[in-house]
């Protein structure tokens, strides 16, 4: 009897220790923040920034902007003509598979995407650039994805980056020296993403002392390591237009985008300066990119020879 009574003692006393401290969890609980929250939420699903009228009205009428520049561009120490081409649209982007969506899901994130195209000729030789960047238009995060391919007569090179736990970098090149490469980075700034932050949100650039990972088409023609740097950002305003300028001391390289002041804040211009060329032919030289036209068009259902003229309208 004796024991029986010891036995329900100790589980009744048992018992009153686990309420008591399931109570004082439920308090602890109680007791979170909104903001306390907000960040569990937040490392789980970022939380998606409302998005103005105009913006909306602007993004999504079912046309991309197009807009070509005259091109200077700096190969083996000279500076050679050509031509590039910003084509920016919106589009439903899966975050599992990061790529676009083929249907309409409510688990679709909706990105600008930015398609950049770079075409010049080194000697007889031409050069064709294509980097595309897929950036949250709510821009609560860092680009989903990052792609970059440069194709010449001696070879091509491609890259493309994932934005998962870390960034997750797969690099091919006919190069011995890069070959080919899987690199995970920590999350940093990425230069590839600051022309789509521009378009959705210039107030909330980087500025300061950062981190960055330069441009995936300067890593590869510069044959630099895939990596952050350390780099200096600055925003300055002039009369309708404001430039943002990166500075990367041990590049030695800087890159200078002037965009319109007001939305859609459209980029007018661009300058990259660095060191071009190999060995004794390397020198310092200025990139440049000047606006020429833009356009807002449905190019995708334009592909008949009859459009071909819209080319001339870009002064293509």
């Amino acid at each position: 009897m004796q024991r029986l009574f010891t036995f329900i003692f100790v589980h009744v006393l048992l018992f009153m220790v686990l309420f008591s401290a399931c109570k004082e969890n439920a308090k602890e609980s109680e007791n979170i923040s909104p903001v306390d929250n907000d960040m569990k939420m937040s490392k789980t699903k970022p939380i998606k920034t409302p998005l103005s009228e105009e913006f909306k009205e602007y993004w999504f009428a079912g046309k991309a902007e197009i807009t070509s520049y005259k091109l200077e561009q700096a190969r083996y120490g000279e500076l050679r003509d050509g031509s590039a081409v910003l084509i920016y649209v919106t589009e439903p982007f899966l975050a599992d598979k990061q790529v676009k969506a083929d249907q309409s899901n409510p688990n679709n994130i909706s990105v600008l995407k930015l398609n950049s195209t770079k075409n010049f000729l080194t000697g007889i030789y031409p050069y064709s650039i294509m980097s595309s960047s897929f950036f949250p238009v709510s821009d609560n995060q860092h680009a989903i994805k990052l792609t970059t391919s440069v194709q010449e007569w001696c070879g091509q090179v491609f890259a493309q980056l994932n934005n998962r736990d870390k960034f997750e970098v797969n690099s091919f090149s006919y190069f011995e020296s890069e070959g080919d490469q899987t690199i995970t980075l920590d999350k940093t700034d990425l230069e590839n993403e600051i022309w789509n932050k521009i378009r959705v949100n210039p107030n909330n650039l980087p500025i300061g002392n950062v981190k960055m990972v330069p441009s995936m088409e300067y890593l590869r023609l510069a044959h630099k390591q895939v990596k952050a740097y350390e780099a200096q950002a600055e925003l300055n305003t002039e009369a309708t237009l404001n430039t943002y300028k990166i500075t990367y001391p041990d590049l030695e390289r800087t890159l200078e985008i002037s965009f319109s002041k007001s939305f859609p804040h459209t980029i007018e211009n661009w300058s990259e300066t660095y060191k071009s060329g190999f060995g004794p032919n390397s020198q310092t030289l200025t990139s440049t990119a000047t606006k020429i036209k833009t356009l807002k068009r449905a190019y995708w259902q334009e592909n008949k020879n009859s459009d071909v003229f819209l080319r001339d309208s870009l002064g293509l």
